[in-house]
């Protein structure tokens, strides 16, 4: 790719989560890795006024004066024509405009179209997985890297697996993940932006379905032991607590790089599950009222505008149109615990149980406003430094298939993420 003007773009840089991306680019650009040569990054957006507010915002916060001066690009989702200039002006376009069900395709469309990298930080499946078969060959033949869930969905449970099929001396395959949530007293909170992408998804799942059935996949291998189903809520073992299924992208991003690593670079497939640990039998009492009155109310439209103007009231405060306070943030935290099992070796898997026991875990700080911001630039800082450890081809790929071969793991270490090896032990 020619050299342009800018190398990173936010998108959306004044909304609740654009925001916190700024602050975390402004970081790594004073960082190390570019101290030599530095940064080109610009902000964009529709309103000049709140992009300027969210320099002054980051200036304030960073003790930087000079991010007021960074350069601000206008666009509007609605505007082709100005997505496009954008897209000519910059290497990598971090979008974070969403739900991206509804507001994501002109961006990967302009990006796709000019040649340059995207990355967004969706928890929708079926935005990520439409996107793999409108753009997929498109994106190849233009050389243009879209990555999606770039975030707290998904890049812990991606790159999670990958760094524990890493860490054992055999063959990982399977692993269940489970998520935990600690907050401080003031307890925890989301935007409500997740609170409507999540409304959105559930509402239209049978579209996901007619979606899969038309890309037809034929099903990965099942390698050794198949991975025993849970029930939709169990008391874990492993963890100590009640756990529900993961009802995030996980799952599917996961079994999407499963497939390519299998399909592409010929590498044995990893079963794979994924929970959220809710604790004892109050939070499940919870849980149950919550999860029953969700599920009513997006099957008709009046029932998703009351959940979608109402959040803080639905989900028991856990999410608002404030959003959380810094206090809040600074108070929260996430690990996700994976557990595996493999075979020395791979043959095997068809005479015996598995003999390989791994247990590792990826741990950091608040998910949606800290975690994520982080993992987002990092994933993009990889695309600049590192593009001769990337797919060959362009294309639409998860995030463990486009970094699966990169220093990305490391680069989350150094900034805040930890990926640990808990206990191994082989039979």
């Amino acid at each position: 790719m020619t050299a342009r003007p800018y190398q990173l773009v936010i998108f959306g840089a004044s909304g609740f989560t654009g925001q916190f991306v700024v602050e975390e680019v402004a970081r790594v650009a004073d960082g190390v890795e570019f101290r030599d040569q530095g940064l080109r990054w610009a902000v964009a957006g529709r309103s000049r006024k709140k992009l300027e507010d969210v320099l002054q915002w980051a200036a304030d916060r960073l003790a930087k004066p000079h991010l007021k001066s960074i350069d601000i690009i206008i666009c509007d989702i609605n505007d082709a024509a100005s997505l496009a200039e954008m897209c000519k002006k910059a290497s990598v376009v971090l979008d974070c405009v969403g739900p991206y069900r509804f507001f994501g395709e002109p961006v990967v469309k302009a990006c796709v179209e000019n040649g340059t990298h995207f990355i967004d930080i969706s928890g929708e499946a079926q935005f990520l997985e439409s996107m793999y078969v409108t753009y997929d060959s498109q994106a190849a033949d233009k050389g243009a890297y879209v990555i999606g869930s770039c975030g707290f969905d998904s890049i812990p449970a991606d790159m999670g697996v990958l760094f524990t099929r890493n860490s054992i001396q055999g063959t990982l395959t399977s692993v269940e993940s489970f998520l935990s949530l600690k907050s401080g007293p003031e307890g925890t909170c989301l935007h409500d932006g997740t609170w409507q992408s999540a409304i959105h998804v559930v509402a239209d799942r049978s579209n996901l379905r007619k979606l899969r059935k038309q890309l037809a996949f034929k099903p990965l291998p099942v390698v050794g032991k198949r991975l025993k189903k849970r029930g939709l809520l169990f008391y874990s073992n492993e963890v100590k607590q009640y756990s529900i299924p993961f009802l995030g992208s996980d799952y599917s991003v996961v079994k999407r790089t499963q497939r390519y690593l299998y399909e592409n670079l010929k590498e044995t497939p990893v079963q794979y599950s994924a929970y959220a640990a809710v604790g004892g039998l109050l939070s499940v009492i919870k849980l149950m009222f919550a999860g029953f009155f969700f599920l009513l109310f997006t099957t008709f439209s009046f029932g998703r505008s009351l959940l979608i103007k109402y959040p803080t009231f639905f989900t028991f405060g856990y999410l608002s149109k404030e959003g959380p306070t810094q206090k809040q943030m600074d108070e929260s935290s996430f690990s996700m615990t994976f557990f595996g099992e493999g075979y020395t070796q791979v043959q095997d898997s068809q005479l015996r149980k598995p003999n390989i026991k791994i247990c590792t875990q990826v741990s950091g700080p608040e998910i949606g406003y800290v975690t994520t911001p982080i993992a987002m630039v990092q994933a993009a800082v990889t695309i600049l430094k590192e593009p001769d450890s990337l797919p060959k081809r362009g294309g639409v790929y998860t995030p463990g298939a486009a970094f699966s071969k990169t220093k990305l793991i490391e680069r989350l270490n150094k900034h805040g993420l930890h990926f640990t090896v808990i206990s191994r032990s082989e039979n």
